[in-house]
């Protein structure tokens, strides 16, 4: 039941990105370009976006489980750090240069673009990286093994 659940909400998600526009760089670039012939319309997307998802958040900090008996675990940390304010300008640079966005990349992949393949590929690659990257600083890189450093 979970997994239709998922798969129905990944489906009406992909379908309202679409429908909104989200899914189109060009409507995208369109609404970053602020200097130029700007598109106002993905602002009020976004408006019904952020006030649908703090309804949910609201609904969500005062229970344990979904609906549907799963665990919810939600961000306990506000802190405004160095790497919070770098990721989000690191996403915000991708967003501009590519106008397309983690969401409507996947809905672009499954329709065979070709910019779509090129930005899911470098997402990962992007992924790998940082998985990398924070494994060489974690203080513990080795998994609980009970090994010895050197002895795996």
């Amino acid at each position: 039941m979970i997994s239709l659940v998922a798969w129905v909400s990944g489906l009406v998600f992909g379908f309202g990105l679409i429908l909104a526009g989200m899914a189109n760089p060009a409507k995208v670039l369109a609404f970053l370009d602020i200097s130029g012939s700007w598109d106002p319309s993905l602002a009020f997307v976004m408006a019904g976006a952020i006030a649908i998802g703090a309804v949910a958040f609201a609904l969500a900090r005062n229970r344990g489980s979904s609906y549907l008996g799963v665990s919810i675990s939600l961000p306990a940390s506000r802190v405004i750090d160095k790497r919070l304010v770098l990721g989000s300008f690191v996403f915000g640079i991708g967003w501009g240069m590519a106008g397309i966005c983690p969401g409507p990349a996947l809905v672009l992949l499954g329709s065979g673009s070709g910019k779509g393949i090129v930005f899911v590929a470098a997402m990962l690659v992007g992924m790998g990286i940082f998985e990398l990257l924070e494994r060489r600083d974690s203080k513990d890189p080795l998994p609980e093994t009970g090994a010895a450093p050197g002895k795996v």
